[in-house]
């Protein structure tokens, strides 16, 4: 018996994956594109799978998270990774593409899977029966609207981003754990705390003025809300914004003794590991280079190894951990899936991994089957886990990072980090083999 159609809306990275992994597993699609009656401000043409800002997909080493996640997806049978070895250009040790060539790959394929329909028209309300929705950061208005009825205010549109550093990269003797106001159940405080002197504050603020920022985008400049300011239009405000807003050193004690400090940056846990901090109240518009240099200047940070930079962009996304399941169907609205960055993830690969997931999550549904969920210690169970374990109030799109998997035990703990890394993704790859062999992977490059 076959399956009846399943649509699947916007034809970008998570759109065609998704398409792809239905169609292989011999579910007919119906595959919506808008373009070219209608194209976002941020599409330069009206290809398929169309990468908007750049033609890398970073590193394509192990050691590196994204890297592990390239590796699971080939050996899952993405679409998006053959097409992007496919049309590979030399970048070193990244994986960079022919943009073109890349998408007019996976437009062939697309284009001559009997069991994909391409049905060029905007969808401007939520489709009914089984469906994904792969719109991406800059859906169009109409279908946001209806996307907002449903979500309420659990849908993002601008997507204001503090930086995120590993735990383990922290000077724990000169940062100190406390709470705002002393709270014995708190066992001992749960924000880690940056005491600044009133010297090193003012030149704090000094490089904030003097950094460099990334330009937006026409379609992309907010209206900034209040609460959520870059902390450097905070610091235009005066020389003082800063230490009576997120810096504020009021009920902050260190228990240790010293010097009362005059600011402190607040760090909150991102993950129920520990393994991941955000700086609170930082998001920011600075390059990643400046938020390098002048965030690693802070007490206590010389070495901070970044999972993600801070940034300030337009960017329609949902609350993920609130709304969605763990195969990534919307809790109050059976049926419809969420994909790629609209579901809550940062990247090109990640959305593509996203499809991939809900292609294979919705496949088995329409036979009236459960596929399993990818194993916990894999990049794309670490995906997963954090779209459904992130605290909903403070939830933001990550890119896939080690601080996302389940730490290693025993003394691989506290093996050199290039070394846990390497045993992370050998631990991922192993897992991942028999789920693939489950879920009926493709396995040769289409």
């Amino acid at each position: 018996m076959v399956p009846e159609a399943v649509s699947v809306v916007g034809a970008g990275l998570a759109g065609c994956e998704a398409a792809w992994q239905l169609a292989r597993r011999g579910v007919p699609v119906r595959l919506f594109e808008m373009r070219p009656a209608r194209r976002s401000p941020a599409h330069s043409s009206d290809a398929l799978a169309e990468l908007v800002c750049s033609n890398s997909l970073r590193s394509d080493a192990r050691e590196n998270a994204v890297g592990l996640l390239h590796e699971e997806l080939r050996r899952a049978g993405s679409l998006v990774l053959a097409a992007a070895d496919a049309t590979r250009v030399p970048a070193g040790s990244a994986l960079a593409v022919d943009r073109g060539a890349f998408s007019a790959w996976i437009a062939e394929r697309i284009e001559a899977e009997p069991a994909i329909e391409l049905v060029r028209r905007e969808v401007d309300v939520l489709p009914e029966g089984l469906s994904i929705l792969a719109t991406g950061p800059l859906t169009s208005d109409a279908l946001a609207a209806e996307v907002q009825k449903l979500c309420g205010d659990s849908l993002y549109f601008y997507d204001s981003i503090a930086p995120v550093v590993h735990a383990d990269s922290l000077d724990l003797d000169v940062i100190f754990r406390a709470s705002r106001w002393r709270d014995a159940s708190d066992g001992g405080g749960d924000y880690l705390n940056i005491p600044l002197s009133r010297e090193q504050y003012h030149a704090f603020v000094a490089e904030l003025l003097a950094a460099e920022k990334t330009p937006l985008h026409e379609f992309e400049k907010p209206q900034y809300f209040e609460g959520c300011l870059p902390i450097e239009v905070m610091a235009e405000r005066g020389p003082l914004t800063l230490a009576f807003g997120p810096m504020k050193p009021v009920g902050l004690e260190d228990r240790r003794g010293g010097p009362t400090p005059f600011a402190v940056v607040q760090l909150r846990q991102e993950d129920k590991a520990g393994t991941l901090y955000n700086l609170v109240g930082f998001q920011t518009k600075m390059k990643q280079a400046e938020q390098k240099r002048i965030f690693r200047g802070l007490p206590g940070m010389d070495n901070a190894v970044f999972a993600r930079f801070g940034s300030v962009h337009r960017n329609t996304f949902i609350r993920a951990p609130e709304l969605l399941d763990e195969r990534l169907e919307h809790r109050s609205r059976p049926g419809l899936h969420f994909a790629g960055q609209m579901a809550g993830v940062e990247g090109y690969v990640e959305s593509a991994a996203l499809g991939l997931l809900a292609g294979i999550f919705v496949a088995a549904k329409a036979r009236r089957g459960v596929a399993p969920l990818p194993p916990a210690t894999t990049a794309l169970g670490a995906l997963l886990r954090h779209l459904r374990e992130a605290d909903p109030r403070h939830f933001q799109p990550m890119n896939v990072n080690f601080g996302l998997f389940p730490p290693l035990e025993g003394s691989a703990a506290r093996a050199p980090r290039r070394e846990r890394n390497g045993r992370i993704a050998a631990r991922a790859l192993e897992a991942l083999e028999p789920w693939t062999v489950e879920v009926g992977a493709v396995r040769e490059a289409p």
